[in-house]
């Protein structure tokens, strides 16, 4: 596996993702994962499983330094006095001294960016994380989140797969030098049955989800975080660096996509690139 540089950051191109597991059963996974060679882990306040993310990590037996860790805060914290408290409690609960990213899990329609930007500095620069990014930015958030931001940002973590075009929002971490971290790599289960993605793992000796995954980690900067409740689709999925698409083929798969593919939009989502 190989690391994506952005910003000063080196992130595992492949993380583990955590979100919706059953709560009895996120421990165990987070070893599963780390032991079959995973090195990033992702969790957000929202998902309710800091607790067992941490005991995971510590568990494997494997260094602080050797794994990736991340976590996001909701925006009902953003906050400048809510927030820095949200980040301790977030240390408190994964039972680490310092996260390696801490993102804004959605952007606030209340709260002003320029505040919540100012306690994620803050954060930083007291040492409780080690990296700082956002999620579910548009270009024009990210412009002004980048404006606002004294240290660098390093990911904008995002809906991306196959299905749904981020060409927009691809160009504009490019001209930052941040990463897209695709969440929802695999379309929530889409793209095992399509045609395309098939027909290009048949070629391969792969599946169409483990072609899906290459895909997304072969494109500069971009990495993907797929979650999986089966200890053999775990192990599956990070079986994806020994092989490569061709150009042809990963501009077939770029044709797939539309920004009409996405299958998260919620409440609290902004205004899409189209």
């Amino acid at each position: 596996m190989h690391d994506v540089t952005a910003n000063g950051a080196s992130i595992p191109a492949l993380g583990f993702g955590t979100w919706a597991l059953p709560d009895d059963r996120v421990q165990p996974l987070v070893e599963h994962a780390l032991a079959v060679g995973y090195r990033h882990l992702d969790t957000a306040q929202m998902y309710g499983n800091e607790v067992a993310v941490g005991a995971g990590l510590k568990a494997s037996g494997l260094g602080r330094d050797d794994v990736f860790l991340t976590t996001k805060i909701w925006p009902d914290h953003f906050a400048e006095a809510d927030f820095r408290r949200a980040a301790d409690e977030r240390l408190q609960l994964l039972g680490v001294d310092q996260l390696d990213l801490l993102l804004l899990h959605w952007p606030s329609k209340t709260v002003p960016l320029a505040e919540t930007i100012r306690a994620l500095n803050a954060v930083k620069e007291a040492g409780q994380t080690r990296h700082i990014g956002v999620s579910n930015f548009t270009t024009k958030l990210l412009d002004e989140a980048v404006r606002l931001s004294a240290a660098p940002l390093v990911t904008d973590q995002v809906e991306y797969h196959p299905f749904l075009s981020q060409t927009k929002v691809l160009a504009k971490l490019a001209e930052q030098g941040m990463s897209l971290t695709a969440y929802c790599p695999l379309a929530r289960g889409k793209v095992v049955d399509d045609p395309v993605l098939s027909e290009i793992g048949r070629a391969h000796g792969k599946s169409a989800t483990q072609v899906a995954l290459r895909w997304l980690v072969q494109q500069d900067g971009v990495i993907a975080i797929p979650r999986s409740s089966s200890e053999a689709r775990i192990e599956a999925n990070f079986q994806v660096f020994d092989f490569e698409l061709s150009s042809a083929e990963m501009a077939r798969i770029h044709g797939l996509g539309s920004p009409e593919g996405r299958v998260v939009d919620i409440a609290v989502a902004p205004e899409w690139d189209v």
